[in-house]
């Protein structure tokens, strides 16, 4: 809940609002019992008291437990910052310059709550279709039955004894997988002495794949020489570098930024995929969304399942 919170500007925003926006308390009240779904802290405050005092007393509850009160402080925010018309404030005497406050006080609440808004409204619809996704999945026998194939196939060459082919017996697991998700693989090509284990299409973006299955961790080298192929294709293009045996510390830190061209995948991460634990799509746009968010492309699958 902490990322969600009113900061300290936008609660006080919040309190100029309330006091602007309607001269008569009866109206604000009928305001606030509309906005507030616990109508009895409403009924608690004193309305006796001058308009101020009653806004602060209000907002200083909600604020005071915003893990309890979030989703009235944030039907509160949105219904203030709905607000357009004014004509109840330009009837009254002086009502040009009431009118004017409270457009003021309204929009400077709103340029500090609508980038809130926005986050919470795509982490809903993020999490809408993470579900719809994870419902998909139960629903479809021949999905899930490919899934326990592929596992099995996974199995079978990391218990083999030629690591020579391991590789390349992974790149054509990888390039079902795709296929499983209807992510338009393409298969491994070569361009102008480049090598690239494959590509796929999710949601509009290009993804460049490469993978590799090596005792070692994949180190900044390996990592730059990836980054480059990416940056040399369109702009909305993305790469996914798996690595069965993960990253060095110092390549991740080298490529993490804010505006990272990578997402990295491990064996833990297809392990997951596998075993039905996440699906493939929500993975790579957890991944994805995370690193730009936070320029850390190396998301590990524990923190999204957990």
């Amino acid at each position: 809940m902490k990322g969600k919170r009113l900061s300290p500007a936008a609660i006080v925003a919040l309190k100029e609002a309330l006091c602007s926006i309607y001269w008569y308390k009866g109206d604000l009240r009928s305001f606030l019992t509309n906005s507030v779904s616990n109508r009895a802290l409403i009924g608690s405050l004193n309305w006796n008291n001058y308009k101020r005092q009653i806004v602060a007393d209000l907002v200083d509850t909600l604020t005071r437990d915003q893990d309890r009160y979030l989703g009235d402080l944030t039907k509160l925010c949105y219904e203030v910052t709905n607000l357009r018309s004014f004509s109840h404030l330009e009837q009254l005497e002086g009502g040009e310059q009431k009118t004017r406050k409270a457009r003021e006080a309204v929009e400077q609440l709103r340029q500090l709550v609508e980038p809130h808004q926005a986050k919470e409204q795509e982490e809903q619809e993020f999490e809408r279709r993470r579900k719809e996704r994870e419902e998909k999945l139960k629903m479809n026998k021949a999905v899930r039955e490919k899934l326990t194939e592929l596992n099995s196939r996974f199995l079978s060459i990391a218990g083999g004894g030629n690591p020579q082919t391991r590789g390349f017996d992974l790149e054509r697991l990888m390039y079902d997988l795709f296929e499983l998700f209807d992510l338009d693989p393409k298969a491994s090509f070569r361009n102008t002495g480049e090598q690239i284990d494959g590509a796929f299409s999710l949601e509009g973006t290009d993804y460049l794949f490469e993978a590799k299955w090596q005792q070692e961790l994949v180190g900044a080298g390996d990592l730059d020489a990836f980054a480059k192929k990416v940056e040399r294709k369109l702009e909305n293009t993305l790469g996914v570098f798996h690595s069965m045996n993960g990253f060095s510390e110092d390549g991740v830190a080298a490529h993490s930024s804010a505006r990272p061209s990578i997402i990295l995948m491990d064996g833990a991460d297809l392990m997951a995929v596998l075993e039905e634990r996440i699906d493939f799509v929500t993975l790579l746009l957890r991944k994805k969304r995370h690193a730009a968010q936070t320029g850390n492309i190396y998301l590990k699958v524990h923190e999204i399942t957990r």
